[in-house]
């Protein structure tokens, strides 16, 4: 193949939050409010799942089998639940995909990566770390944009945004879930171009 990164299927899908209806709707669970819409969309019902430690769901997207796993302990307990459900049905790191809030990026703004470290996010620390140490699975980095002050981000992230900011991140959270077909089926360069582009 002419293509220098590897076709790799996506076979579990997470999108990280915090649970209660306190954190609903707070920039902290753009990855859950995501992957909401994206199981709705995909008509896969998600439902609370004990052994798996949050809502689980699994169907089809793009003809490829999917598991979708929103954690319901708190963001910095969110490897528990993803380690839990890839022991049980055998998922590799590299077959994950994390849908998580970045301050790095603004809002309106949403990216595709393989790896990489935690940003200081803890729910992909609470990940790697669970995963041993594995930094390998894919991320959707989904931009809520930063306060400009470290001592301003924990109050920032657990925050709702107002309006003009969510009809943006919402536009971002669009165009990312028009790129999951491609990503799931492992067309991983083709389904960054299609989202990094205008």
């Amino acid at each position: 193949m002419s293509d220098s990164i590897p076709t790799i299927p996506i076979k579990l899908i997470v999108g990280l939050g915090n649970p209660g209806a306190k954190y609903d709707q707070t920039r902290h669970n753009a990855g859950q409010d995501w992957l909401v819409q994206l199981a709705k969309e995909e008509g896969i019902n998600l439902a609370m799942e004990k052994r798996f430690f949050g809502d689980y769901g699994q169907g089809f997207i793009a003809g490829h089998k999917v598991h979708l796993l929103i954690p319901n302990t708190f963001m910095n307990l969110s490897g528990q639940a993803v380690q839990a459900l890839c022991n049980f049905y055998k998922i590799d790191t590299e077959n994950i995909l994390v849908a998580h809030d970045e301050l790095d990026l603004p809002p309106g703004t949403a990216r595709l990566k393989q790896g990489g470290g935690h940003g200081g996010h803890n729910g992909l620390r609470d990940i790697i770390s669970k995963r041993s140490g594995d930094k390998n699975f894919h991320r959707l980095r989904l931009g809520i944009g930063h306060p400009g002050n470290a001592k301003l981000v924990t109050n920032y992230v657990l925050k709702k945004a107002p309006l003009e900011e969510r009809i943006s991140t919402q536009h971002s959270m669009d165009k990312a879930k028009k790129a999951m077909p491609e990503a799931i089926s492992g067309q991983w360069q083709k389904a960054m171009n299609d989202l990094h582009t205008n």
